[in-house]
């Protein structure tokens, strides 16, 4: 991903009011790997509901805010919808979008399962276990590493899209 300063992330929100997007508590960006980040993703500190994500989608930052569900009662694994992940299963939550322009004011929203931590880009990165790869060479585990940062990067995508489209 290519690294963005905070005034290109502020204005990447499609989905937020220009005080919700200067309101955003954001990570800092010096301390941001962003050569093995697919999308940053981060839970605003002072509302802990609030989370953000922002990637590059067609050559242009697209930022999303997004709201987690409340969590209650007992904890359920889930895979997450971005990086499907099937052994990162325990720390994965609702996350609801409020689509861009008028259905978004009307109430419109989209939602997914998704790393509550947003560790996404890790997950997709990590050595497969053998039960995943079996007895794969070097050569096909760098193409199955290959393949899941490309699905993870396609679907990130889909879903910013989708948030973003005004119909």
């Amino acid at each position: 991903m290519r690294a963005l300063t905070e005034q290109q992330i502020r204005a990447a929100f499609v989905n937020a009011s220009r005080r919700e997007a200067a309101n955003a508590t954001l990570p800092d960006l010096d301390a941001v790997d962003w050569d093995n980040l697919d999308f940053l993703g981060w839970r605003d500190r002072r509302a802990p509901l609030s989370s953000y994500v922002v990637a590059q989608v067609d050559g242009e930052p697209i930022g999303v805010l997004l709201r987690a569900a409340e969590r209650t009662g007992k904890r359920r694994k889930a895979v997450c919808g971005w990086c499907e992940d099937v052994i990162a299963t325990d720390d994965v939550g609702l996350y609801v979008a409020r689509r861009a322009g008028a259905a978004g004011r009307k109430g419109d929203t989209i939602g997914t399962l998704l790393c509550t931590d947003f560790r996404c880009s890790t997950n997709v990165r990590r050595k497969p276990t053998r039960a995943e790869a079996g007895q794969a060479t070097d050569e096909e585990l760098l193409i199955m590493r290959e393949l899941r940062i490309a699905g993870l990067q396609e679907r990130s995508a889909r879903f910013l899209r989708e948030v973003a489209r005004t119909r």
